[in-house]
C-alpha cells in the first residue's frame, strides 16, 4: 500500500519537564502540518514517539519501561526516542527494544527521518484533543553545570529564541483559543537576546498579545528581582513561582555548585510574598546528596517546613554518568536516602494541604481543563487543583469559583455566576 496516500498514524507520549512538553507540542504541530495523523497513546499506530528526559535514574527507568511496553504492543511500529533520554542512552536503546528505533535529540529531525523511511501521508484532519494550557519554549540549555546535573551536557549552553518568535507563538496559541500559556526553558530566567532579558520579554508578551493567563515554568532565587516582580501587577501573570531549593544546607549547596545560599533563598521568597501575597512557591529538593549528613538533611527539612511551600517535589539523589557528583566520595546509602525521602514526602503533603487550606472560603479564578464522570477539574492561577460538579461547555473557560473544602489533592469548589 502506498504510504503517500495513507496517513501514517503517530502516537505520542511525553515524560519530564515543561520544556519537554513545549517541544512535544511543537513536534506534534510539525507532524500535523506534514500530513501525519496523530492518535492517542493507547491506539494502534505506525510510529510511536517518546519524548523523555534523563535528569534522574528514575526518569530513565520510566522511559525504558514505556519503550518496552510500546514494543510489546506495537511490534511492527517504528519507535522514536526523542529528547534528552534518547541521546544519553543511545547505545542501549536498540538492545532494549529489539526493533527499529530512531534517535532524535533535535525534534526537527523527526519528520525528515520518518520521510526517509517512506512514512508520511495526507491526513486531512487530526482529532487529537488540545490542552487548555499551551507551552511555549523561549530558551534552551544551561551554563551553570551544577555538579549533579546532566542537562548541560545534553542540551548544551544557554541559548534564547528571538523575542519576535516567542511573541508570535504566544499570539498564535491565543488565536487557537488557549486560555493559558506557560513560558518555559531549561533556565528561563537566563533569557537574553540582543540586550532583552526575561523582564523585557514578559513586557512585550503582556503588551502585544491577548493572552488570558501567562505562567513561568521555573526561576532561580537570584533572578527574583524587583524589576521582574513588578510585572505581577498585571493579573494575567499567574501568582505561581517554581523556585528550586535543592538543599537547605549551605555546605550541601556548595557541593552541588548552586549559586545561592539558604539566606539568599529565604530573601527571594520574602520578596515574592511581599510583592504577590497569594503566590504559591513550589520547589525541588534532593535528598541523599553525596556526603549529606543527618545534620545537613535536618537543615533542609527545617527550612522547607518554615517556608510553607505549596508543593515540594522530592528527589533521591541518583548519580548521572559524567557529572562531578557521580565521582564524589561518601555516597549516601540507599536505605538512608529512602528514609529521608519518606520524611520529606510527608512534609510535602502536610505543607501542600496547609497552603490549600489558606484559601478555603475565598473565590478565585479557575481555568477548567477536563471533564470526566460528572466532575470538572481545573487550576487556579496559584496552581491549586480544583474539583466541581460538571456543567456543559465549561472546559477551557475561566470562571469564578468559591473554594468549599479540601478534596483529594486539591479543593472542592462551587462555580459562581460571574465570569472572570
Amino acid at each position: 500500500m502506498d504510504r503517500n496516500f495513507v496517513a501514517t498514524r503517530v502516537a505520542f507520549e511525553t515524560l519530564g519537564c515543561k520544556l519537554n512538553q513545549a517541544e512535544s507540542e511543537s513536534l506534534a504541530r510539525d507532524l500535523e502540518a506534514a500530513g501525519f495523523c496523530l492518535v492517542a497513546p493507547d491506539e494502534s499506530c505506525d510510529v510511536y514517539v517518546l519524548n523523555a528526559c534523563t535528569v534522574t535514574a528514575t526518569a530513565d527507568a520510566k522511559a525504558r519501561q514505556l519503550l518496552r511496553l510500546a514494543h510489546r504492543r506495537r511490534a511492527n511500529s517504528v519507535l522514536v526516542a526523542a529528547g534528552c533520554y534518547g541521546e544519553s542512552v543511545a547505545g542501549a536503546l536498540r538492545a532494549v527494544t529489539g526493533t527499529q528505533v530512531l534517535l532524535c535529540r533535535d525534534k526537527a529531525e523527526v519528520v525528515p527521518k520518518l520521510r526517509q523511511l517512506g512514512y508520511g501521508g495526507r491526513c486531512v484532519r487530526n482529532h487529537t484533543r488540545r490542552r487548555t494550557r499551551a507551552f511555549v519554549k523561549a530558551q534552551d540549555g544551561c551554563s551553570s553545570f551544577c555538579t549533579y546535573c546532566i542537562v548541560p551536557f545534553i542540551r548544551g549552553r544557554e541559548k534564547s529564541r528571538p523575542p519576535d518568535d516567542v511573541v508570535n507563538e504566544v499570539s498564535a496559541r491565543v488565536g487557537e483559543s488557549y486560555q493559558e500559556v506557560v513560558l518555559t526553558g531549561t533556565e528561563i530566567g537566563a533569557y537574553r537576546h540582543q540586550g532583552l532579558d526575561l523582564a523585557g520579554l514578559l513586557g512585550r508578551i503582556l503588551k502585544e498579545t491577548g493572552v488570558a493567563r501567562l505562567r513561568l515554568s521555573s526561576l532561580q532565587p537570584t533572578e527574583i528581582t524587583p524589576a521582574l516582580l513588578k510585572f505581577w501587577g498585571d493579573h494575567r501573570l499567574c501568582p505561581h513561582f517554581h523556585m528550586s531549593l535543592q538543599s537547605g544546607s549551605d555546605s550541601v549547596l556548595r557541593r552541588m555548585g548552586r549559586h545561592y545560599n539558604a539566606a539568599e533563598y529565604l530573601a527571594a521568597a520574602g520578596r515574592i510574598r511581599d510583592a504577590v501575597p497569594d503566590a504559591a512557591i513550589t520547589t525541588d529538593i534532593i535528598v541523599g546528596f553525596p556526603g549529606e549528613t543527618e545534620a545537613e538533611f535536618e537543615e533542609s527539612y527545617c527550612l522547607c517546613a518554615s517556608l510553607g511551600f505549596a508543593r515540594i517535589h522530592v528527589f533521591s539523589f541518583s548519580p548521572r554518568p559524567g557529572t562531578a557528583a557521580a565521582a564524589m566520595p561518601a555516597q549516601v546509602a540507599t536505605g538512608i536516602k529512602k528514609e529521608r525521602s519518606q520524611r520529606m514526602l510527608v512534609l510535602a503533603k502536610e505543607s501542600a494541604k496547609a497552603y490549600r487550606s489558606l484559601f478555603l472560603g475565598r473565590t478565585l479564578a479557575v481555568l477548567w481543563e477536563t471533564e470526566a464522570s460528572g466532575i470538572l477539574t481545573g487550576y487556579t492561577g496559584n496552581y491549586i487543583r480544583i474539583f466541581a460538579d460538571a456543567g456543559q461547555g465549561l472546559p477551557n473557560t475561566i470562571l469564578a469559583v468559591r473554594l468549599i473544602k479540601l478534596y483529594k489533592d486539591g479543593v472542592w469548589g462551587e462555580i459562581q455566576k460571574e465570569v472572570i
